[in-house]
Order: C-alpha cells, then sequence, then structure tokens
C-alpha cells in the first residue's frame, strides 16, 4: 500500500461531487455551558459534503473538530445556525424520528471503535440493522455483504480481540456502512493504527466515496488528509482555509486557498 499522490489528470477521471449535499451545515454555532462558564466549541461554520466527495477535516486539539462531526450526524445540536442530512433540518425533529434518520443516513467510526466483544464481527456489524427492526437472518445477510465489501469476508464468526488492529477498524467501519448509509463520519479512525493499518483504512473510506456515499474524515495526519478531495481547516471553532486535492505546492504538499 502506498501513499496517495493525487493529481489533477487522475481526478478529472472520477465523478465529480453533484446535486444537493448529503450534509449541509450553515452558519452553525455551538456553546457548550451557560452564562460566564459558557465555551464556544464552533463559530460560525457552514459546510457542504456531497455524494462522492471525501472531505478531510484538520486542525490542533480543541479545534471543534469532534463537535463538528457529532453535529453532522445528528449526536449534537447546535446553539445556532442550521444542519440539514438528506435535505431535513435536524434541529426540528423530534428525539425519536432524529434517532432514526441517523441509524439509517449516517455511520460513525471512532477511534476506540466501540465493537462488543461478547458478540461476534459479523453480529457487531449486523447490530445496527437488527435495532432498525430487521429480522436477524435479513440482519446478517446486510453484515456480511459488507465485510466482503471491506476485506472480511472469512472473519464473520470470529470475536473482535481475534482481530488485529486494522482488522477491528475495519470491522467498525463496515457497521458504519451496514443499511446502505450514505453519510460515513470518521473521527482519527487511523489513529490507534500502525502506517500500513491506516493506509488500509483510508483506501477503505476513499472506496466509500468513490461510489457514491458523502465522507467527512477528521485526522491529523496529512498523508491521510492527501487522499481527500478537500481538505477544511479549523482553528478555535472557525474554517480558517481549505484545499483543493488536485491543488498542489512544489513539494509535494496540499496547496491551501483562503475559504469563504
Amino acid at each position: 500500500m502506498t501513499e496517495r499522490e493525487p493529481s489533477a489528470s487522475a481526478a478529472d477521471q472520477l465523478p465529480r461531487p453533484d446535486g444537493e449535499p448529503i450534509v449541509r451545515l450553515a452558519g452553525v454555532v455551538r456553546v457548550h455551558g451557560e452564562g460566564p462558564h459558557a465555551v464556544p466549541a464552533l463559530r460560525g461554520v457552514s459546510l457542504d459534503v456531497r455524494a462522492g466527495e471525501l472531505v478531510a477535516v484538520m486542525g490542533p486539539s480543541g479545534s471543534g473538530k469532534s463537535t463538528l462531526l457529532n453535529l453532522a450526524g445528528g449526536l449534537d445540536r447546535p446553539t445556532e445556525g442550521s444542519v440539514l442530512l438528506e435535505g431535513r433540518e435536524l434541529r426540528d425533529l423530534p428525539p425519536k424520528r432524529l434517532a432514526e434518520l441517523r441509524r439509517r443516513s449516517a455511520g460513525y467510526v471512532f477511534q476506540d471503535l466501540n465493537l462488543i466483544p461478547s458478540l461476534t464481527v459479523a453480529e457487531n456489524v449486523a447490530l445496527p440493522r437488527e435495532l432498525d427492526g430487521a429480522s436477524t437472518a435479513t440482519a446478517r445477510r446486510a453484515a456480511l455483504r459488507v465485510l466482503d465489501e471491506v476485506g472480511l469476508a472469512d472473519m464473520g464468526d470470529r470475536f473482535p480481540d481475534d482481530l488485529s488492529g486494522g482488522q477491528r477498524q475495519r470491522a467498525a467501519i463496515a457497521r458504519a456502512l451496514v443499511g446502505e448509509r450514505r453519510l460515513l463520519l470518521a473521527d482519527e479512525p487511523t489513529g490507534a493504527l500502525d502506517t500500513r493499518a491506516g493506509d488500509e483504512i483510508i483506501q477503505v473510506l476513499r472506496q466509500r466515496a468513490d461510489a457514491r456515499a458523502a465522507v467527512l474524515l477528521v485526522t491529523h495526519e496529512p498523508r491521510y488528509a492527501a487522499w481527500a478531495d478537500r481538505v477544511v481547516f479549523l482553528r478555535d471553532g472557525r474554517i480558517t482555509d481549505s484545499s483543493d486535492a488536485q491543488g498542489t505546492d512544489g513539494a509535494g504538499g496540499m496547496g491551501v486557498v483562503s475559504a469563504r
């Protein structure tokens, strides 16, 4: 597995993101706490992510990256502003409807994985479908299909502790994908992995974007951000810069342009 080197000619061969965004944040403010103890996490952030697009979010610790992911997937609500998932305003949805939309439209991949050790890999992946009302047999078939997609076709009956770190992360991605979710949110999914395993995980995320999912990736690593179509830089809760994967500097790094 080698590090991706984006080029304009290669990018031009891929279908470009189009249509309405899968997720849209417009003027989003998120403040934790109240009064003199209030802490602003996001300050007027606007961001669209469309089908077929992998957007990487970078920035120092405390810049609001994880808060941005939580808002995009409906795990949190903005203090001000608008968050739309597949055209639905999340702030207006009652909790039950919000949870339903989240299960069906958004998948999460976290650094700590949250796999249940007492369940097999297939059972872990099938769980979201079962929670959504699918029969055990239907959920297992869906789990095995997506496990095959992420290269774990023969691992379904193993337990998480029997897998390598990279394999466990692939299982977590499979769980996030099951049910044909169109938005994939990944918060530092390579943080606990070695370089080779990390490269494998980023390749899976890139393949999902190329298959017309919208992928929002938080990462500290420029080598992984280089797989994205676009890189957004956060600092102190604001988008300060963005870059296009087709624009590089003379050293092969990502060229930065001011965000609008």
